[in-house]
């Protein structure tokens, strides 16, 4: 495998289905003391930014881009936002770049060879896979998934305390039978040695193109249509006993509908903001940066899934607000 020249960019592709860790392993690879200075690309499935806020100590080398999928309808945004970053260059040794967990990775991968400019300042370092150890199984016939699995170098089995080690070794064998080549980690909570999936040089585009002789001519991704995002942003205070009681409720009637929300809320008027994730009927909640003085408070909500009513989620939540 050819070293990486000097001057080049190493980017590391950080994918993996809805829900399935990628925001925890940024946060870790952004906080932890390694000593790697990393510029961050993130993109959403929704109208509204969410993962960014997600991100810890997130500053300006941290590059949002929402609205679509970064495989097909904002594709070109990422070599525009990508030489909007080259004018910092010199804030920054890795680029890291989280897809939203619908895309495929085959078309990313692709821009960084069909685009002069990034062909000629980055090396594609490695892809590395997040695994919902937990929820792939409802979702392993989804060509994302799939996808996602098979050009990997690395592979993280993630949330491994929520089942067995039969079950862990049973999700193993059957990764291991669509790729033979990726390093396959078990964590929990992401929790890795960043050695591991930062700087490796592990991205092999022979044996890429042995998996897929096509993919660098693939100019789009079909999504699967059935699945698709609700978003809500609407102002005032939450009044945080209502909306969990909605939320439990709502796992309830809908968990299995429901393949990821996310949400940054004004809860209590509190001094913080409360952020919340789910993963079907997994929820969990938690106090997020401190609000800044003069920063406009806002709610902003996304669900990903099927059958989602969205006229009547915007109306629940709108009766968990205070009444001024």
């Amino acid at each position: 495998m050819p070293k990486r020249a000097s001057n080049s960019i190493p980017v590391t592709i950080l994918t993996g289905y809805l829900g399935a860790g990628k925001t925890t392993l940024l946060n870790r690879i952004l906080t932890n003391q390694h000593g790697k200075r990393v510029a961050v690309i993130v993109n959403e499935f929704g109208e509204i930014g969410i993962d960014s806020q997600l991100v810890i100590n997130a500053d300006e080398e941290i590059l949002e881009m929402n609205n679509g999928c970064i495989c097909c309808t904002v594709r070109g945004d990422l070599i525009r936002i990508f030489s909007d970053l080259m004018l910092k260059r010199e804030k920054f040794d890795y680029l890291v770049i989280e897809t939203t967990g619908l895309a495929d990775p085959a078309p990313v991968i692709g821009s960084f060879f069909m685009d002069d400019v990034m062909r000629q300042q980055t090396q594609l370092d490695a892809v590395v896979t997040v695994v919902d150890a937990l929820h792939i199984w409802e979702h392993w016939d989804a060509e994302e998934a799939q996808e996602q699995i098979a050009f990997a170098d690395v592979i993280l089995l993630n949330k491994i305390d929520l089942v067995s080690p039969e079950q862990l070794d049973e999700l193993e064998q059957r990764i291991r039978s669509m790729t033979a080549f990726a390093k396959i980690y078990r964590t929990h909570n992401c929790d890795i040695n960043i050695d591991a999936v930062l700087g490796i040089e592990a991205f092999d585009l022979k044996q890429l193109l042995s998996i897929d002789p096509e993919f660098l001519q693939e100019d789009t991704h079909q999504h699967d249509e059935s699945v698709y995002s609700v978003s809500i942003a609407q102002g005032g205070i939450v009044n945080g006993d209502k909306l969990n009681r909605w939320l439990n409720q709502l796992i309830q009637v809908k968990g299995t509908d429901i393949f990821r929300m996310k949400g940054i809320l004004d809860i209590d008027a509190q001094d913080r903001r409360f952020v919340f994730q789910g993963v079907h009927m997994i929820l969990d909640g938690r106090p997020g940066r401190p609000w800044q003085p003069g920063e406009e408070r806002k709610n902003e909500i996304v669900f990903i899934g099927r059958n989602l009513d969205a006229a009547q989620l915007k109306q629940e939540f709108r009766a968990c607000l205070l009444e001024v």
